[in-house]
């Protein structure tokens, strides 16, 4: 007869937890941004910008964009990058193709304000702030591979 000690569930529920950490310190690195004071629907403008983009290209289009939310977006972007080079310290960042694998904006608190108008009365100003939240990942190998092959098969 087997006897096979049964595990406690703490003891269960606590190797389960190790395990999610474990898995978290590799693949993509995830960067927030919160109370960011402009509106998110200016900020969605720039986040379609870098979307699915290379980040070496995504830094550029930022740091030439004219739009005043783009600045807020490359230093989280940066932050991003920094912190897959710490999740992966194996891995040279050239060698890595790093991309945008997400970013989206949702809206954050709205300060309401009060604007003097026209004869005794008062106009509401909302005063709008995002939170962003921004993905960095490798570049799927298998992608790459499937579209040099296809290359070689048209030639």
């Amino acid at each position: 007869m087997e006897t096979e000690k049964k595990k406690k569930r703490s003891v269960v529920k606590r190797e389960k937890i190790k395990a999610v950490k474990e898995a978290a310190k590799q693949g993509p690195a995830t960067a927030y941004l919160k109370d960011v004071p402009s509106s998110p629907r200016k900020m969605r403008l720039v986040a379609d910008l870098i979307r699915g983009e290379r980040v070496s290209k995504a830094l550029n289009i930022l740091k030439y964009e004219a739009k005043h939310p783009a600045a807020k977006m490359e230093k989280l972007l940066l932050s991003a990058i920094s912190s897959w080079e710490a999740k992966n310290s194996d891995v040279k960042l050239e060698e890595a193709d790093l991309f945008v694998k997400e970013v989206f904006v949702d809206g954050g608190r709205i300060l309401k304000r009060l604007r003097p108008a026209p004869q005794g009365r008062a106009h509401r100003i909302r005063k709008r702030s995002n939170h962003v939240t921004l993905t960095v990942d490798r570049m799927p190998v298998k992608v790459e591979a499937a579209k040099s092959e296809s290359k070689e098969t048209k030639e």
